[in-house]
């Protein structure tokens, strides 16, 4: 019987020390999600750019498509035209509601902002701006984070 009370306690202490390091581990890949849908977008964003040079076109982009609101389709067209380019080949979906974190929302025309999970907090706003995706604070902590 004491044998049985040792395990317990012994996997007791194991999962107090490992829970915290999952969830920090789901907070990472979050991060590390959104870091590749910037880097996504942005390749997305320079090639379109080199087309329209290329066919004499020097208009800028305004906008990365996308509707405001929950579960919509986010970075599907540039300037928000259904039958032009598509910034994303899947595109990305908005937070399912106000209370959803690790997610993207459309803020504005061209204003798009990620929201932190919980153990980070805060937001990244995202703006398109003389053909680039910046963020729009780059000394703030989630634009560090999501910028380094």
């Amino acid at each position: 019987m004491i044998e049985v009370v040792f395990v317990i306690v012994v996997v007791g202490i194991l999962a107090a020390i490992a829970i915290p390091k999952f969830s920090a581990t789901r907070d990472d890949a979050v991060i590390t999600k959104a870091k590749s849908t910037i880097a996504s977008i942005r390749s997305a964003l320079s090639s379109e750019v080199q087309k329209r040079i290329l066919r004499g076109n020097y208009t800028p982009i305004s906008n990365l498509g996308g509707e405001a609101g929950f579960g919509k389709d986010l970075f599907d067209f540039f300037d928000g035209d259904a039958t032009g380019n598509r910034v994303l080949e899947y595109p990305v979906k908005s937070c399912k509601d106000a209370a959803a974190t690790g997610c993207w929302v459309k803020s504005g025309n061209n204003k798009y902002k990620f929201i932190m999970p919980p153990s980070i907090g805060g937001e990244a706003v995202f703006v398109v701006n003389n053909n680039r995706f910046e963020c729009e604070d780059p000394d703030s902590e989630p634009c560090k984070l999501l910028e380094r």
